[in-house]
C-alpha cells in the first residue's frame, strides 16, 4: 500500500504543473490591468509609477519567465503577495479555507445519507409510484440551477416564512460557538451545493442494487432463508457501494470547487467568494493559489477513494 501511495503521488506532479500552467496562463490572458485596477481613482499616480509597481510584481517580464519565478516561488510554499490585500496570498487563502470546507463536509454527509436511501429505496419499489418520484427527482437535481434554487430558497424560507437566515454563516452579535445558528445559516447553501450529487447517488444506487439483486450470491442468501433486510443490506448493498465509492473520487475537491455560485448566492465567507472577487480584480497570487489548492484536494481525493475501494472490495485487496 505504501508503494502504491508514493507512486500515485508521483504521478499527480506532471497533473499539477499542467493545471498550474494552464492557469498561469488564462488569468493573464484575460482582459484588464491588474496595476492600473488597484491604482484607479488615485491622482498621484503617475505613469512611472505603475511601471515601477508593474516591476516590483514582476509584471514587466515575458511570461514564461513570470512563471519559472512563480514556480520557484511555491517551491518554498511563497504564493505571492496579493495585489488588493498586500498580504500573502496563500495565508488569506488559507483563513477562508475552514468555512468551505464546513460548508462542504456538511453537503457530502447529505448527499449520502439523502442520496443512498433514495437510490436503494427505489429499487426495491421498483416500478412504484415511489421508484418513479426519486427518478424525477434525479433529473430534476441535474437540471436545476444552484443559483436559481438558492434564491427560490431564500425567498421561500428567509423572506416568506422567516425560518432561515439568507446570508451568511453567523448571526452578527452571536457567540461564535452558537452551534444552532450556525446550523441554521448552513442548512440551505449545504442543501443547494449537495442537490446535484444526492440526484447523482440516488441514480447510480438504483441501478447497482437492481444488478446486485439479480446475482446469483443473492438469490443463495435468499435461498438460505436470511432476512430480507440482512439480505438487502448486509450482503446487496456493500457490493452496490463499491461504484458510488468509485464517484465519491474528487468530490471534495469538487464541492470545494464548485461552491464559488453557492458562496456567492448566500454571501457565504468561502474560497469560492474570494477567489471570484480576487478574479474580478485580477489578483492573479490569489487566483493561482486557489486553483492549486483545489488541484492538490483532488489528488488527494483521489488516492482516498482507492483507499476506501480497496476497504470495500475485498478482491483489490487480495489482488
Amino acid at each position: 500500500m505504501r508503494n502504491f501511495i508514493l507512486r500515485r503521488l508521483v504521478y499527480a506532479i506532471p497533473t499539477l504543473i499542467g493545471i498550474s500552467i494552464i492557469t498561469f496562463v488564462i488569468v493573464r490572458m484575460a482582459p484588464g490591468d491588474p496595476i492600473r485596477l488597484f491604482t484607479f481613482g488615485q491622482r498621484d499616480i503617475t505613469g512611472e509609477d505603475i511601471e515601477r509597481l508593474r516591476h516590483v510584481y514582476g509584471l514587466d517580464k515575458p511570461l514564461p519567465f513570470q512563471y519559472v519565478d512563480w514556480m520557484i516561488s511555491v517551491l518554498q510554499l511563497n504564493f505571492g503577495q496579493s495585489f488588493i490585500y498586500h498580504q500573502d496570498a496563500f495565508q488569506l487563502l488559507l483563513t477562508r479555507v475552514p468555512n468551505t470546507l464546513q460548508l462542504a463536509v456538511v453537503a457530502l454527509v447529505l448527499q449520502l445519507l439523502i442520496g443512498v436511501p433514495l437510490g436503494v429505496i427505489a429499487a426495491l419499489k421498483r416500478g412504484s409510484w415511489i421508484d418513479g418520484a426519486i427518478r424525477v427527482f434525479g433529473v430534476a437535481g441535474h437540471a436545476i440551477p444552484q443559483f436559481w434554487l438558492g434564491l427560490v430558497l431564500i425567498i421561500v424560507f428567509a423572506v416568506q416564512l422567516h425560518l432561515l437566515p439568507s446570508q451568511g454563516m453567523l448571526t452578527v452579535g452571536k457567540d461564535v460557538w452558537d452551534v444552532a445558528d450556525r446550523v441554521k445559516h448552513i442548512l440551505l447553501p449545504a442543501f443547494v451545493l449537495s442537490l446535484t450529487g444526492i440526484a447523482n447517488y440516488s441514480r447510480i444506487l438504483r441501478t447497482e442494487t437492481l444488478d446486485v439483486l439479480g446475482q446469483d450470491f443473492v438469490r443463495t442468501a435468499h435461498a438460505k432463508g436470511l432476512h430480507e433486510r440482512t439480505v438487502v443490506f448486509v450482503h446487496a448493498l456493500r457490493n452496490a457501494l463499491i461504484p458510488v465509492v468509485t464517484a465519491l473520487g474528487g468530490i471534495l475537491a469538487a464541492l470545494v470547487g464548485g461552491a464559488l455560485v453557492v458562496e456567492q448566492v448566500f454571501s457565504w465567507p468561502g474560497v469560492g467568494q474570494f477567489t471570484f472577487q480576487a478574479a474580478i480584480a485580477k489578483d492573479y497570487p490569489i487566483v493561482q493559489a486557489a486553483t492549486l489548492f483545489v488541484s492538490v484536494l483532488l489528488v488527494i481525493s483521489y488516492l482516498l477513494r482507492d483507499i476506501a475501494y480497496a476497504l470495500v472490495d475485498p478482491r483489490i485487496k487480495a489482488a
